[in-house]
This record gives structure tokens, C-alpha cells and sequence, in this order.
């Protein structure tokens, strides 16, 4: 099992959600707010207002999967959330050692 998490623009997200829902036994997906700012050595001179005011909003997106999905789901952000440009976003993938469901305390990696 492993979570994949993602940093995207916000308004790539309903192309994503759309991609996401068309890959076969999808488990659903968990978005929360973000804001962050890219690394100095990766632009160009900034002024000092732009340092200072330079955070962008996006959203982290985090979805728990069967290791067989990874790449499917994966490929899919990258494919649906690159624009191209500096501050695309980034994924990464996270292998889950527990999982355990909070209603009655159930191992779920237990029952696969």
C-alpha cells in the first residue's frame, strides 16, 4: 500500500478529478490547501517584494493506493497537472507501513 501526494495548481483540478474517476476501482482522493513558493535558485533576480509576497496557492492532493495503481495514478497527475511552466507542482509516493479504520479499529492492510 503507499500514498501518493501532490502538489498542483488549483485550477488544474477538475481535469484531474474528471482523469482520476475514468481509472478502474479509483479509492478516492483527499485535497487540502496549500500555499508554497518555488526555489530562489530555480528563477530568475527577484526583487525584494517579490521575495516577501512570492506564496502561490495550491492544493495538496493525497490518495491511498494498491502498489499495482502507483504508476497508473501517478502518471495521470503529471500528465493532467503539467502546464509546462515553473510551478507545475510535484508528486512523490509514500509506502504506508499501518492503516487502520477509525470506526471499529480494523487493520485494512490486514485484509487485503
Amino acid at each position: 500500500m503507499k500514498e501518493i501526494r501532490a502538489i498542483v495548481r488549483p485550477n488544474r483540478l477538475p481535469l484531474l478529478r474528471e482523469a482520476l474517476r475514468g481509472i478502474p476501482n479509483f479509492p478516492g482522493l483527499t485535497l487540502i490547501k496549500a500555499e508554497g513558493f518555488t526555489a530562489p535558485a530555480s528563477v530568475g533576480k527577484r526583487t525584494v517584494r517579490e521575495e516577501l509576497t512570492d506564496y502561490t496557492p495550491k492544493v495538496m492532493v493525497t490518495v491511498l493506493v494498491d502498489d499495482d495503481m502507483v504508476a497508473e495514478i501517478r502518471d495521470t497527475i503529471i500528465m493532467i497537472c503539467s502546464t509546462g511552466q515553473i510551478g507545475d507542482g510535484i508528486v512523490w509516493t509514500v509506502p504506508i507501513a499501518s492503516m487502520h479504520r477509525i470506526r471499529n479499529g480494523s487493520d485494512m492492510l490486514a485484509e487485503e
